[in-house]
């Protein structure tokens, strides 16, 4: 009988400098520290190993923080600590994210030989003075080296990160960042849109300011994203990522399909069975707690059925794949019935659309997921019951839906305002 499978995500908290814009866990100015977390972190990953065992190990993954600063030589450790212990697959995908001012061909080949199969370029955008707005340490020509050096050292599985709604940036400067990017031919590329967060420098500076692209503009840039990189065979196959066929992140598709993961570092998160939890966000706690064998555990909860059908919800909509009548019904035991009813009403909106009996948002309806998942979560709470809910009364009243505006009612009012303010102007003369 095959064992069940589970992603590794491992956290790197060092940085060479912080991004303006970053509110993840990581640190800058610490490199000294690095000796004795990778002691804490392969001891702790040994000490797991018999919560461990019972699985395959399918995916690796090291964020960050800046993992290919932490250096090749640790990273190939670290992965051998998983190789002794872990159960790792030798068809395991194995993700290092990278930044391009720390990476060079020789820890690149040491990477591929050792395992990696995978690379995450944080290049956020090809534009010289953008990088420095946000406080990348990086240039284009530095980034296209770097790609330049991964395929180099034999990797064929490459992900790029960009970033739209910068500080003055264009839809022409978001337009030549995404053809340049696509020019090099990376196998995936991710997509996020610049969220400012409370305590960051860019959050101090540019709060409300008019320099930032508005809601609009930016979700134009969404569209364009969309829409380009799908001319070039990219799909999309979540909110904010788009793959060539079979390049999909393996890891990632595990936390939108509610599978099995562990995390090892300060701040990391596991989710196993119904247990979730979360390690200290704090360098040198999480040090000291090895050493002493000492809690690491930050939060922890047990996750009950109406808390995975909303997580069904919220994480299966954010995908192209989508959610489906008997994923729902098995897996949430929540009556579909409601659920329907609004997804049909947002197929008439063009926000949604069924494919192979499964659901999932449209370009339009990705670009207000929050908002179309919200409702979909209200109506999830109002329909729940007790016991077997789909033998629940049937001919309960349905409440009437609310749903946002779209965009022919939206330009119905906008033609109806212009008539009616050339009315009144004619009026005055």
């Amino acid at each position: 009988m095959a064992r069940p499978r589970l992603g590794i995500y491992i956290h790197i908290p060092f940085c060479a400098s912080k991004c303006s814009y970053c509110d993840f866990y990581s640190l800058a100015g610490c490199s000294h520290l690095m000796p004795d977390y990778h002691q804490a972190l392969i001891a702790h990953m040994e000490e797991s190993a018999s919560a461990i065992e019972n699985y395959e190990v399918d995916t690796v993954y090291f964020g960050g923080g800046t993992p290919s600063f932490y250096g090749a030589k640790r990273i190939v450790e670290l992965l051998d600590v998983l190789k002794l212990n872990g159960n790792l697959r030798l068809d395991a995908e194995v993700t290092v994210e990278c930044n391009p001012d720390s990476m060079n061909l020789a820890d690149l080949k040491l990477l591929r030989k050792e395992g990696v199969t995978r690379l995450s370029m944080g290049i956020q955008a090809t534009n010289n003075d953008l990088l420095k707005i946000i406080g990348r340490r990086h240039n284009w020509q530095q980034a296209k080296r770097a790609f330049e050096d991964a395929r180099k050292a034999g990797f064929d599985n490459l992900s790029v990160d960009l970033m739209y709604g910068l500080p003055s940036q264009t839809k022409g400067d978001w337009a030549e960042s995404l053809a340049r990017v696509v020019e090099l031919h990376p196998e995936h590329i991710s997509c996020y849109g610049l969220k400012l967060e409370e305590g960051t420098p860019m959050y101090k500076e540019y709060f409300g300011s008019p320099i930032l692209p508005d809601e609009d503009e930016q979700a134009d840039m969404y569209a364009y994203a969309a829409a380009m990189l799908e001319r070039f065979g990219y799909r999309q196959y979540e909110i904010s990522n788009f793959a060539a066929p079979g390049f999909e992140s393996k890891h990632n598709l595990k936390y939108w399909n509610l599978d099995d993961y562990m995390g090892f570092g300060p701040g990391a998160h596991s989710c196993v069975g119904n247990l979730r939890y979360s390690f200290i966000k704090d360098l040198k706690k999480y040090i000291s707690g090895v050493k002493r064998n000492a809690s690491l555990v930050d939060e922890y909860e047990q996750i009950d059925t109406l808390e995975r059908a909303v997580e069904y919800l919220m994480l299966g909509m954010r995908t192209s794949r989508g959610i489906s009548e008997y994923d729902y019904r098995t897996r949430c035991q929540c009556d579909w019935k409601p659920i329907s009813r609004v997804l049909r009403a947002f197929a008439e909106k063009g926000w949604a659309e069924q494919t192979e009996g499964r659901w999932h948002f449209t370009v339009p309806g990705f670009l207000i997921s929050n908002t179309l998942i919200g409702i979909l979560l209200e109506v999830q709470a109002e329909s729940r019951t007790e016991g077997r809910p789909w033998d629940a009364e049937k001919d309960r009243p349905e409440k009437e839906l609310k749903l946002p505006k779209g965009q022919d009612e939206l330009f119905v009012e906008m033609i109806r305002g212009t008539r009616e303010k050339v009315e009144e102007n004619s009026g005055d003369q």
